[in-house]
């Protein structure tokens, strides 16, 4: 029984085998189509670019405060207000700004007593010490009150011109042309003066002339300089583009979680006042855009026909394999055609060293999927039942 099974196994092998190199020639592919790629040596533009991300604010934009403290008594402007340089905007509660320069006037005038008299009294003594009627003592306790009464004299006008120099600060006016932005104030309330000025409202100056701050990449900085076109977009106007240039590149990096960033500042022009404040751009920064003379696809300089030569096929002029180089194709004839690379993109190369109008080889696809690589022999075919199994993978 086991002797008739293993008979039937054997037999069962014999025939699939005979099958297999029976049919072997149809069931392998043939030589397959070869699709050569082509592209012409011509005139054309190096173009790179970058991207990053940006908040659009104002050129100008000015946070107007207050230098003294009390209550809020009116607002002239509200959100959207159009204000022109000196013009009213609030006005603070006076009481106490005026309590305070009577008294500073009062301390003047007391001041002001005190130093005419000891002016009198400074000068007799004088005149006495000088014609030696009087002790030294007496003539220099006169000077030393009369200096005294000078200064406290200055003292009072300056506390004076102080404290109407803070009254005028009840009054606060506009800095510049503009838009109010916000207002973070309101009537009734008050603002205490510190060392931090309270802010009471934000003025743009001019919403028609804005400006991008970009984050750009410390990998991508060094190819950003004044003058570079940009186009950006904000998600309010999907359908549109915006265009500006590089005005200032920062010099200060600005580390957030461990990534350093630099700043750019792009101008943009908002005649239609379409860009508002705070919205954030998707930016492109042209690092190149340039017209060269001869340019070829980048994916040429890195084509090998050896990994593509079929066996009708032949090489000439065969240069260096690291050498700069693309490649022309006659008939079953490749050639190489040594170049100098210039300006590159991730799409085009800048080359000379060949004429425009030159037609190059960019790429060659085959369908073959047991053809053999350039310079090397086909193994020798096996049976899938053979010891071993059969190859994985398909050749090149």
């Amino acid at each position: 029984m086991k002797k008739k099974k293993y008979l039937i196994i054997l037999a069962s092998i014999a025939l699939l085998s005979i099958l297999y190199f029976a049919f072997k020639d149809s069931l392998m592919p043939s030589d397959s189509s070869v699709n050569v790629t082509t592209a012409v040596v011509k005139k054309g533009k190096i173009v790179n670019s970058i991207s990053a991300t940006g908040t659009i604010e104002p050129v100008t934009q000015v946070q107007v405060g207050t230098q003294v403290s009390g209550i809020l008594t009116k607002l002239y402007v509200d959100y959207n207000s159009i204000v022109k340089k000196g013009d009213v905007i609030a006005e603070l509660d006076r009481s106490n700004l005026l309590i305070d320069l009577s008294s500073k006037q009062s301390s003047l005038n007391s001041a002001k007593s005190e130093y005419e008299y000891e002016l009198q009294n400074y000068t007799r003594e004088k005149t006495l010490f000088e014609k030696n009627l009087i002790a030294k003592s007496e003539y220099d306790i006169a000077l030393y009150n009369y200096e005294k009464a000078q200064n406290n004299y200055d003292l009072a006008h300056y506390n004076l011109t102080k404290s109407q120099t803070n009254l005028g600060y009840a009054t606060i006016y506009s800095p510049i042309d503009g838009v109010v932005l916000s207002k973070d104030v309101e009537e009734g309330q008050t603002v205490a003066s510190s060392l931090n000025t309270p802010t009471l409202f934000t003025i743009a100056a001019d919403l028609t002339d804005m400006r991008v701050i970009a984050d750009v990449d410390e990998a991508e900085i060094g190819g950003v300089e004044v003058g570079q076109k940009v186009i950006f977009a904000v998600d309010a106007y999907l359908d549109l583009q915006f265009e500006g240039v590089v005005t200032q590149v920062r010099q200060l990096g600005i580390v957030t979680s461990n990534v350093v960033t630099y700043e750019v500042v792009i101008s943009a022009h908002n005649p239609e006042l379409k860009l508002k404040p705070g919205l954030t751009a998707n930016v492109t920064i042209y690092t190149m855009d340039e017209m060269c003379e001869t340019v070829v696809p980048a994916k040429a300089l890195s084509f090998d026909p050896r990994l593509v030569l079929e066996p009708n096929e032949v090489i000439v002029n065969e240069m260096p394999r690291k050498a700069p180089k693309v490649w022309v194709k006659s008939g079953d004839v490749y050639k190489s055609v040594g170049v100098t690379l210039g300006r590159s993109s991730r799409t085009f190369t800048e080359v000379s060293g060949i004429d425009a109008g030159t037609t190059i080889v960019v790429d060659v696809e085959s369908d073959a999927v047991n053809a053999p690589m350039a310079g090397k022999i086909p193994e020798q075919e096996k049976s899938p039942f053979a010891l071993g199994g059969p190859k994985g993978g398909r050749r090149p």
